[in-house]
Parts: structure tokens; C-alpha cells; sequence
């Protein structure tokens, strides 16, 4: 499992590291039932508060992405199809409004997209 923060980014680290370990889970490179590293031993690892590995592992469970077990630690969950499906949903939401700004840049209609589309799906 390989974390990287960028303390350069304007993103909170305990942002960095909840989307970070939510999309190796969304990835499939973490696996359900997977132990984590403990909230200690991750906070000593990228030299960070464990108050800060804390909230990131909280969001995670709340989300239903991971879940805890007392006194053995934290795992991954499994996968929630219905879950996966509205993860996946919002990350389309976010690509279409970035091909809508760049196609109104380009003076592109609707119909130049969609006809796009079917040249890409050929």
C-alpha cells in the first residue's frame, strides 16, 4: 500500500489520505477482508499526527469502505455494488462537466459531442 502526501497541495492530509486509500480499494488494490496498516503505525510512517490518520480511517468506515475489528485493527470492507455504482456515477459527473467546459470553449454543440462519442465507441 503506497501513500504519498504532498504537503505543497492545499488538500487537507487527512483528504489525501482518505482519497488515496479509497481509490486502491475502488481499484481493487486493496482487497476486501485486507488488514490496513494500524493508525500509529501509519501516522509514524508518513510522519504525520495520528489525530490526522484518525479522520482519514474514520471518513473511510463511516463511508463504508473500511470497517474495524476491536483490538485487531481496521480492514477493508467489502465491496457494496450499490456503493461502487454511485462512486463510479460521480466520477462520470465530474469527467462530463469537464468535456462541457472544454466543448464550450471549442464552440462544440451537444450533438458534436454525442456524434464524438459514437466515433469513439466504433
Amino acid at each position: 500500500m503506497n501513500i504519498f502526501i504532498d504537503n505543497k497541495s492545499g488538500e487537507p492530509i487527512y483528504t489525501q489520505i482518505y482519497t488515496q486509500l479509497k481509490n486502491q480499494i475502488l481499484g481493487g488494490n486493496l482487497v476486501e477482508d485486507q488488514a490496513l496498516p494500524s493508525i500509529r503505525s501509519l501516522a509514524k510512517d508518513l510522519r504525520i499526527s495520528v489525530i490526522t490518520t484518525k479522520r482519514a480511517y474514520d471518513e473511510l468506515e463511516r463511508e463504508g469502505f473500511i470497517y474495524a475489528v476491536a483490538a485487531k485493527g481496521f480492514f477493508v470492507a467489502p465491496k457494496n455494488v450499490e456503493l461502487l455504482r454511485e462512486e463510479h456515477l460521480k466520477r462520470i459527473e465530474e469527467h462530463v462537466a469537464q468535456i462541457k467546459k472544454l466543448a464550450a470553449s471549442c464552440n462544440l454543440s451537444r450533438q458534436d459531442i454525442i456524434d464524438l462519442f459514437d466515433i469513439m465507441e466504433e
